[in-house]
């Protein structure tokens, strides 16, 4: 479901829960009937592949306390909390980032960040800290950027920060995923760190329209529409899986995506987690493998705006398509995943490893336990709120997750269980 400019809207309808059989691929579907209360069931239908499962989300609620840190933010769209577990970076759209206290909230304006184009969907995106950040300082940057043509493209770059002068110094730009285009939309722009040190990062097709094998995201000649990798200094590692094809751009991992908003890594088997806006529906939760082609628009689970025609063939129809972990199909509303977390806290006992996705339109964040490659869906969090929701992060040093609400004077939710 696209995020059309800032903000979007489409339909919250919900149903009744089922779970169902077709094509061997289980359906779930939740709904406003399941539990009330902060992990109130969710919404939306989530067409599940082979290795999920379903689940009634009949658990009872877990303990949490919900507070707001007392800053506000002009359409945050990261979060990234500091190994210091005071303290977080956040990203606004209209260019700033902020070092935030999460006890006093208070918000200091961090200087000498990039110049960003803040049209559209675009701005100064998503935030990371390198993994050795408390040797180093390295904070790194997506943003979307004009030429001197005013035409934009998605950008990375990072900065060492030196908190006592409260600016970023050493500012390098690391890659630009071209070309520059005379549009405002699909930045993609998540990126994260793997178990490999490289950095992975979401390039968003920039709305192409162009439905067919000839699109951008099925061009291996076109960095639109994929996951890259890169070395920490932004240069190509010789092991990405298209090296060696003629033609094709070297940095590309996987491709076939349509604007992927969300990354994170399982933090027991490595793997590169992702979540990606379909087109009406078809939104996606995905494990990233290298060389994959994931499908868009050729094979999909969305359908055209204002229709209930198929964008593409049916994933499973196609051999040479790698299906998602997670689909909401055409007709099911969507859920439209931004942000996404792997939480690990020790408490709610009763949790096991979870993936939790931030809702836009959805409202809400989901919530799915996991095995090494299988998810179970269980009742959402933040469900009373009715907010759109961009991003979800834990603190690594305590039992807490931290939302940023999608609006203008936006505040940043805490949770913290019991």
């Amino acid at each position: 479901m696209d995020d059309v400019a800032v903000a979007y809207e489409h339909s919250n309808n919900t149903v009744p829960f089922t779970s169902t059989k077709m094509n061997r691929r289980k359906y779930l579907i939740t709904a406003a009937g399941c539990a009330s209360g902060w992990f109130a069931g969710c919404s939306r239908a989530a067409q599940l592949s082979d290795d999920v499962t379903t689940t009634s989300a009949t658990t009872s609620p877990a303990q949490i306390e919900t507070s707001e840190i007392p800053a506000t933010f002009e359409y945050p769209w990261a979060i990234s909390p500091l190994p210091d577990g005071e303290s977080l970076l956040v990203t606004e759209q209209i260019g700033q980032l902020s070092l935030v206290d999460i006890q006093s909230g208070e918000k200091e304006l961090i200087a000498k960040t990039p110049a960003v184009a803040s049209d559209g969907q675009g701005g100064l995106l998503d935030v990371t800290i390198d993994p050795d950040f408390e040797s180093n300082s390295w904070v790194y940057l997506t943003y979307s950027a004009a030429n001197e043509q005013r035409k934009t493209a998605t950008h990375l770059g990072r900065g060492r920060l030196n908190r006592s002068r409260s600016r970023l110094e050493e500012f390098e730009r690391l890659y630009i995923a071209g070309p520059f285009l005379d549009r405002a939309a699909h930045y993609g722009s998540r990126v994260v760190f793997g178990a490999d040190h490289m950095i992975y990062q979401t390039i968003g097709d920039r709305q192409f329209k162009n439905f067919g094998p000839e699109h951008v995201a099925q061009q291996l000649s076109s960095e639109l529409g994929t996951v890259i990798r890169l070395q920490p200094d932004g240069s190509i590692p010789q092991s990405n899986p298209f090296i060696q094809t003629p033609g094709a751009k070297d940095a590309i991992y996987s491709y076939g995506h349509r604007n992927g908003q969300g990354l994170a890594r399982h933090p027991g088997t490595g793997k590169i987690w992702e979540s990606e806006f379909g087109e009406k529906d078809g939104d996606e939760i995905n494990i990233i493998r290298a060389g994959e082609n994931y499908g868009w628009p050729i094979a999909d689970n969305s359908c055209r705006y204002g229709t209930t025609e198929h964008v593409g063939d049916s994933h499973e129809s196609r051999a040479d398509i790698r299906n998602p972990v997670v689909s909401w199909p055409c007709g099911s509303g969507g859920f439209p995943p931004s942000g996404i977390c792997f939480y690990t806290g020790s408490r709610p006992r009763d949790w096991g490893l979870s993936l939790l996705v931030a809702g836009l339109a959805s409202r809400y964040v989901a919530r799915f336990e996991l095995g090494e490659d299988e998810a179970t869906q269980q009742p959402g969090l933040l469900t009373e709120r009715n907010s759109r929701i961009r991003d979800i992060a834990q603190n690594p040093e305590k039992n807490e997750l931290y939302a940023a609400v999608d609006a203008q004077n936006a505040p940043l939710i805490r949770m913290k269980f019991d």
